[in-house]
């Protein structure tokens, strides 16, 4: 999935679940989103690796230290990095190859919660995964959210390592994938 800018880009991460979320951003920080509320980021062209998702159960203190159930980023309000699984993802990089812009949702870092991740103005098509995918098997099952597989079981098989040989659907990717189609699942 491909659209193009010529200059830098706006998000607008709008919450539409009925609970707050604490919405983060790679690059970009982080901010309580109440049901409705909306946090507008700039993105610089040439952006590559970038990442939005939302983080739930969240307590901070006067000076954004704290902790999240889902999607911790090291117990900071403002994030720097990557979330701790599990959390679903916005995934995009601008700018890259012939100065196409990318996009994605991925639940390769587990599930935590429904997303959708849509351009405007532009003619691409609409990513969602906007089940509650909560109920997953049992053994990937942890507060909050649904663990992939990788964090609960540590091989290769679920990890993807160096050897690409060993990546492929699983009975757990095919879960994901089953139930949310456009999200990368491995």
């Amino acid at each position: 999935f491909c659209f193009t800018f010529t200059q830098g880009a706006n998000f607008d991460v709008i919450n539409r679940c009925p609970y707050t979320v604490w919405a983060a951003a790679s690059p970009g920080g982080g901010r309580r989103l109440e049901t409705g509320q909306t946090w507008s980021l700039k993105i610089a062209p040439g952006t590559a690796g970038a990442r939005i998702w939302g983080r739930t159960n969240c307590s901070f203190d006067a000076n954004g230290k704290g902790k999240c159930e889902t999607g911790d980023c090291n117990g900071r309000l403002e994030c720097q990095g990557s979330g701790t699984p599990p959390n679903t993802l916005a995934e995009f990089a601008q700018n890259q190859y012939y100065n196409l812009d990318f996009h994605d949702i991925s639940v390769v870092d587990g599930f935590n919660i429904p997303m959708e991740f849509s351009a405007v103005g532009a003619s691409c098509k609409t990513l969602r995964c906007d089940v509650n995918l909560n109920q997953c098997p049992q053994q990937l099952q942890t507060k909050g959210g649904c663990n992939n597989p990788c964090t609960v079981f540590k091989t290769a098989k679920y990890c993807c390592t160096a050897e690409r040989d060993s990546c492929g659907p699983t009975e757990y990717s095919k879960f994901f994938k089953s139930n949310c189609p456009d999200a990368y699942s491995y």
